[in-house]
């Protein structure tokens, strides 16, 4: 389940944009040697906020909790929502708990044909930052085999969740 934070001010005072927030779990099995989570399971808390985020790619899965911003879930027939590129900077471990990790996520980039999801993961007990993270997605129509431009629709549902980038 996600809910909205209000929106935040960067160092020079403007308005961040607002951030989705959510929990995800951390398995056993995500701990490495040394009592982290694994480097390579960020990526999966990374999507499982990102599909509690904005919801799951349209056709996959089944019915579930209701998301605040359907992006992924209201695609036409055929589309899909590729992963272009992960950015990922590990601040601090984040130590294995048998409580969900906190992560928050928001949009750091909207171009035409692509965005960029940022997040931040929390330590759930200290909330200390240990993962900025961004992906930037593109929309592909499989029968074409072309890029699809972000929809004015999907802008202005996203717009208000555009915030400063983790990277610049």
């Amino acid at each position: 389940m996600t809910e909205t934070t209000a929106a935040n001010r960067n160092p020079s005072g403007q308005v961040a944009g607002l951030r989705l927030s959510c929990n995800v779990p951390m398995r056993w099995g995500d701990m490495d040697a040394y009592g982290h989570i694994n480097n390579v399971e960020i990526l999966r808390i990374l999507e499982e906020a990102r599909i509690h985020a904005f919801g799951p790619p349209a056709g996959t899965g089944g019915e579930g909790l209701e998301v605040d911003l359907p992006v992924f879930s209201d695609l036409p027939d055929g589309t899909q929502a590729l992963v272009v590129e992960h950015r990922v900077k590990y601040v601090r471990p984040l130590n294995y708990r048998n409580i969900p990790a906190h992560v928050e996520v928001w949009i750091s980039a909207l171009k035409a044909a692509s965005l960029t999801v940022a997040y931040l993961i929390k330590d759930p007990v200290t909330m200390d930052e240990c993962v900025k993270a961004e992906t930037t997605l593109a929309f592909f129509n499989e029968a074409t085999s072309r890029l699809l431009r972000v929809t004015a629709d999907h802008k202005e549902r996203l717009q208000p969740y555009l915030g400063e980038p983790n990277f610049r």
